[in-house]
């Protein structure tokens, strides 16, 4: 005979709890992780009183983010951080169409700045530290090739990063961007920026509009990172309505609207990193 109804509805409750408990066990590890991550070997910098400020980024970098996003951010008198993975040109996946060489040589006539992404868009946590350490400088050279402008301003594919790895890049990097979420300051830690994701369509109106309001609270650096900027976006885009949303809203709360660098040149110009006493050797 088949299982009872009470039977069969205690054991999806029995499994929901599972998962619960399991999703609870991940979230928490994440966050222990995240905290790690913040710790230790730090390279900070004051803020002062520069804030509020507001930073928009792109990863990898999709064309829809220059065909669409570029404009948005320049009709505000705004201008972008692109992160490139030269590797990754003239390519296409799931979000769109990848940069172009021309791509890049309009953004940077416009203003916009394109940093770096290692070369083949590789996870730290994939590959040892040692080969990941030279796709980054691949990627260095090549955007600086692409350019003409010397970069050091860097983001984790994928978001992933690892103790050996801040420790490792942070010799010949100028920052190092992350997606852990966060207001950047007072103090700045250079080898692993706060940034957070701008997703989805009009939906996060709200949880945009909340970070900007913190951000102007605490006089902070709020930077916003996504990738595609199209009608129907991949799960990592944003819609053009959305983005315009947190562009014309960043413009509103009186943030100024800075390029990554734009923002270091600024707190290069005052005062010089300091390393962090809490840095260790080993966790």
């Amino acid at each position: 005979m088949g299982e009872s109804c009470a039977s069969k509805s205690l054991s999806s409750e029995s499994a929901n709890t599972e998962l619960a408990n399991r999703m609870s066990f991940r979230s928490q590890l994440g966050g222990l992780r995240r905290g790690v991550l913040s710790a230790l070997y730090r390279c900070t910098i004051p803020l002062g009183d520069r804030g509020p400020i507001i930073s928009f980024t792109f990863d990898d970098f999709p064309r829809s983010a220059c065909s669409v996003g570029a404009p948005i951010l320049e009709r505000f008198g705004a201008r972008g951080t692109y992160y490139a993975a030269p590797g990754l040109a003239n390519t296409s996946t799931d979000l769109g169409e990848l940069f172009a060489e021309d791509d890049i040589h309009s953004l940077i006539d416009r203003g916009h700045e394109v940093a770096s992404h290692t070369f083949h868009h590789s996870s730290c946590r994939s590959i040892s530290a040692a080969d990941f350490e030279v796709d980054v400088q691949e990627g260095i050279k090549a955007v600086e090739l692409l350019t003409g402008r010397k970069s050091r301003n860097f983001a984790y594919p994928y978001g992933h990063v690892t103790l050996a790895t801040k420790k490792g890049l942070a010799p010949y990097l100028k920052s190092a961007r992350s997606i852990i979420p966060g207001i950047n300051g007072p103090e700045v830690d250079l080898n692993l920026l706060f940034a957070n994701q701008l997703y989805g369509g009009m939906a996060g109106t709200a949880a945009v509009h909340l970070l900007i309001e913190k951000s102007v609270a605490q006089k902070g650096w709020l930077i916003f990172y996504t990738h595609d900027v199209r009608p129907n976006p991949s799960e990592y885009g944003c819609t053009p309505d959305l983005f315009e949303f947190a562009v014309s809203a960043a413009a509103q709360s009186g943030s100024r609207i800075l390029t990554v660098e734009q923002v270091l040149d600024e707190m290069g110009s005052t005062a010089a990193p300091r390393l962090s006493s809490d840095m260790v050797e080993t966790l």
